[in-house]
């Protein structure tokens, strides 16, 4: 388990929502950075953050994060 990446679909609904990265950043009260690293895989956010991510976005966490099959 340690060893899979967590999925996501941050980047899709941030476009669908016409945000950028920065714009987004702001609305949850993180940077620019972070959102980019998120969107990337190279960091996995807190629940918390997952939360406000979804809830700003309009979907379900799950929408915006999958474990591997």
């Amino acid at each position: 388990m340690a060893t899979d990446k967590l999925r996501n679909k941050l980047k899709e609904h941030r476009s669908r929502c016409n945000l950028t990265q920065a714009e987004l950043a702001e609305k949850v009260g993180v940077s620019r950075k972070t959102i980019n690293t998120v969107e990337n895989g190279v960091f996995i956010p807190s629940t918390i953050l997952a939360l406000t991510l979804a809830r700003v976005l309009g979907v379900q966490v799950e929408d915006l994060f999958q474990l591997p099959d």
